[in-house]
């Protein structure tokens, strides 16, 4: 019996990490797959005619050992890879997706499900059973239950087929990323970098016993490289490498795999009689419908386009004038922006970058989380972890009761993807009158702290203005699943529609703009004095710079997944082609030959956000909407706070986003409030 298939006897039943061997995985996931059938086999032969219970609910909580060594391996596959265990990934994601596959196109239990289905008007069933029942049902129906048996067998396929290929995609994007270096042995070519972004390319040169500094492809190493290097040269080195990566005609090369899996995703949204991925995908979302995803971002680019125009000709002006740059391109976007920022502000992250020390920042983070929820943070050193950066901590209600476990995990290493998400390690559901409560992880890639060495000091980990932002953003993501209390594991916490999601995480960052919550958390981390009220004023007044080319940058993404998505892609044969048409709206800059967007695309192509990615800017008319109410009445008033508690974090996906947005807010959302606060009205 793997360590794995069973209950862990630890505390709070966390995942023994330091016990588990990559060896344990496989015969763990066969083990998951032969339980959770054999508790299907027990719905399916029920002799007792269906009922809610006994089929819809006993569905619901079946799986769960599966589930649970499922999301244990593939966050750790996120966090902490190796070669070994994306090998695992391999073998195992076949396994998952025709196991997926067998429960969703077995006729039997099918037929149970659609007994109850068609029921559903004389069973009583309250708002969160119904939801439950509604998603089952089309969990079944949109995956090919009402098909006839070859076009189930030619799903399977396809579903086999993505699942590998997504797993691919994302292993050679991390790939590309390691494989690039930037080594410099000049110290001339650092100019304009700042102190801590040479002691940590010192830092890496010295761990690979090499001289000088080394700067990756890494986002704590890249930003602030083609933000701050004076070398125009160099930053346009980086940019090409970050721009061509799996673009490259090697081993590592995703043009196929995008076209294969644009094309599959196509197929399969026909197979089950729809017209498109995005037909398919957003029926299941608050836009519901392409026409309106698309007419949604149109209305948006007409307000940002004018906005966005004009801030790049300023742009480009101060560049001319600055240096007498006569095109601006890509790799000067950051540099320039970051320095008209300066001249404009007097506001320069080196000059913030002190006053956000991560200990300092998390705290901040725990103490707005304490106001307005009252829920407290205490780190324990008595949970397993699996990479020694990574921090646990007991999060529990004013009564003294567990409410979660929340782990951290912040700086970059070798096997960790780039980028900032939340997780979880186990969800939160009601079973049997008990309340099983959710294992949460936040992690991101800032900054490491520098230790001494030489003539250098030791440092702590400082974050810039925008990773601020990013903490409290995937923190707010962490609410959502620590504060979840639902009855059903598959609608609890950020199991909601893909445009819901964002809400809660892009709210919390409104906080790190505001004055009062600033006070908790920033202060200088050598003198402990707190940030001057000048700088918060500057922080705040320079929230809306470029706010119209961010916006259209924003608005490119989610339209070039709609191009993949929203149409027929046997005709694209060319990807970078069909970019540069995707991009024709939104584009300001001049084309990167060398580059592509597509092929690292890891969101599309390999997370969740397919024909989804829209719903930062959808959910960005959510938060801003609904930030205005807290400051109408102050951003810890206790009764705002309380609705928003009940009504969004802790509900979860048990009933329509815009009903439980409704109660909250009293109103529909206003994109008012985000014109208003982007300055673009």
């Amino acid at each position: 019996m793997s360590i794995l298939t069973h209950h862990f006897n630890t505390k709070y039943n966390t995942a023994p990490f330091s016990k588990i061997k990559n060896d344990d995985f496989l015969p763990a996931f066969q083990k998951g797959i032969e339980l959770a059938k054999s508790e299907i086999d027990a719905i399916v032969r029920n002799p007792i005619k269906p009922t809610f219970e006994n089929t819809i609910e006993a569905l619901a909580f079946s799986g769960d050992v599966l589930d649970r060594i499922s999301s244990i391996f593939f966050n750790l596959n996120s966090a902490e890879t190796s070669d070994e265990m994306q090998k695992i990934a391999q073998e195992v994601s076949p396994l998952l997706s025709e196991f997926g596959n067998d429960i969703r196109l077995n006729p039997d239990l099918f037929a149970r499900v659609k007994t109850v289905y068609e029921q559903k008007e004389h069973l009583n069933l309250n708002p969160e059973q119904t939801t439950l029942l509604d998603k089952k049902y089309k969990s079944f129906s949109r995956n090919g239950a009402n098909l006839p048996e070859d076009k189930k067998t030619q799903l399977r396929e396809i579903d086999k087929e993505l699942s590998k290929l997504s797993l691919q995609f994302g292993e050679n994007v991390l790939a590309e990323t390691h494989a690039f270096e930037l080594h410099i042995t000049d110290e001339n070519d650092l100019a304009g970098l700042p102190e801590g972004t040479r002691e940590a390319a010192h830092s890496l040169a010295k761990s690979q016993e090499k001289e000088g500094w080394v700067f990756t492809l890494d986002h704590p190493s890249y930003i602030p490289f083609v933000t701050y290097a004076d070398n125009r040269e160099l930053r346009k080195k980086m940019a090409i490498a970050s721009g061509a990566r799996a673009f490259q005609n090697n081993e590592f090369d995703n043009q196929e795999i995008v076209l294969k899996i644009a094309k599959l995703r196509f197929d399969r949204a026909q197979v089950l009689g729809y017209k498109t991925h995005s037909h398919f995908v957003l029926e299941e979302r608050m836009a519901e419908t392409p026409d309106k995803v698309i007419s949604f971002s149109n209305d948006l680019l007409a307000k940002a386009k004018p906005a966005a125009e004009k801030e790049f000709d300023q742009l480009s002006a101060f560049a001319k004038e600055l240096d007498g740059i006569e095109q601006l391109e890509k790799w000067d976007g950051a540099y320039y922006s970051e320095k008209l920022k300066q001249q404009l502000f007097s506001l320069d992250d080196e000059i913030l970058k002190p006053y956000f020390q991560l200990e300092k920042v998390l705290d901040g983070a725990f103490t707005v989380a304490q106001k307005l929820y009252g829920i407290t943070f205490e780190e324990t050193f008595e949970i397993d972890k699996y990479h020694e950066d990574v921090k646990t901590y007991e999060v529990k209600d004013e009564d003294g009761q567990l409410v979660a476990v929340f782990y951290t995990d912040f700086f970059p290493r070798k096997g960790k993807r780039n980028g900032a998400w939340m997780t979880s390690f186990k969800s939160q559901y009601i079973k049997k009158g008990i309340n099983e409560r959710p294992h949460i992880s936040n992690v991101c890639n800032f900054t490491p702290p520098i230790a001494a060495f030489e003539k250098s000091e030791a440092k702590p980990s400082l974050l810039t203005f925008n990773e601020v932002t990013t903490l409290f953003h995937e923190f707010g993501h962490g609410l959502h699943g620590m504060l979840a209390n639902t009855n059903y594991p598959s609608l609890s916490g950020t199991s909601v529609y893909w445009d819901f999601v964002e809400l809660p995480s892009q709210i919390m960052e409104n906080w790190c703009y505001e004055p009062e919550a600033l006070a908790l958390f920033a202060y200088h981390y050598e003198t402990g004095k707190m940030i001057p009220m000048e700088l918060v004023h500057k922080i705040k007044e320079s929230a809306s710079f470029q706010e119209g080319m961010a916006t259209m940058r924003q608005l490119s993404f989610g339209l070039l997944d709609m191009g993949w998505h929203g149409q027929d892609p046997s005709n694209i044969k060319d990807i970078k082609t069909f970019e540069t048409e995707q991009f024709a709206a939104t584009q300001l800059y001049p084309d990167v030959k060398e580059n592509a967007m597509s092929t690292a695309f890891l969101h599309i192509f390999q997370g969740g956000y397919s024909s989804g990615y829209y719903s930062y800017k959808w959910a960005e008319v959510l938060d801003a909407d609904a930030f205005e109410y807290f400051q109408e009445k102050g951003i810890f008033n206790k009764e705002v706070a309380t609705k928003f508690k009940e009504n969004i974090l802790s509900k979860g996906g048990t009933e329509h986003p815009m009903i439980l947005y409704k109660r909250f807010r009293g109103q529909e959302p206003k994109p008012e409030a985000l014109l208003k606060r982007a300055g673009l009205l």
